[in-house]
């Protein structure tokens, strides 16, 4: 059985609803996610974009160049400015929603600490998380579940093309 979990933007304009528990979460401290947010970190909830579904308001997309040279589009409010969820490359299937912008950002704990190595050294990580320097290998972090949920999003994604 599903769960919901509603969010929105600072101001209002945009509500949203998560009509699943993500697939995986991550803890991003790259520089990108610490300039982009203006904190040590990014908490991202990575999730199937059928699963987000736009409750109230429209918001605008701003594209951001990285290290990959892959697109990332941030989906934004257009009156508060705050980033709701992102696409990395514009794969258009999975949506990395930022965590804080749930009305209970608590709901989802990080499973992985990733690109450690920019960490903030004023940053304490929990007793027993999982930390990465750079990245990591998912067949090896992601539950079963999870990564078959992914495989059947990208392959229906795939397919429709």
């Amino acid at each position: 059985m599903s769960e919901v979990f509603d969010g929105g933007c600072f101001c209002g304009r945009i509500r949203y609803r998560l009509n699943d528990r993500p697939m995986f979460v991550h803890c991003c401290h790259c520089r990108d996610c610490q300039r982009q947010t203006g904190s040590a970190f990014a908490i991202n909830a990575l999730i199937e974009a059928d699963r987000v579904e736009l409750v109230a308001g429209e918001p605008v997309v701003t594209t951001l160049s990285t290290d990959s040279g892959h697109p990332h589009d941030v989906y934004r409010c257009s009156e508060c400015q705050s980033a709701l969820w992102s696409d990395y490359g514009r794969r258009r299937w999975m949506s990395f929603v930022r965590v804080a912008s749930l009305d209970d950002p608590s709901a989802f704990a990080p499973d992985v600490h990733i690109y450690a190595r920019s960490k903030l050294p004023w940053v304490r990580l929990p007793e027993g998380a999982t930390v990465f320097e750079e990245y990591y290998d998912m067949k090896e972090q992601w539950p079963a579940d999870s990564l078959a949920r992914r495989r059947k999003a990208g392959a229906a994604a795939k397919a429709s093309q």
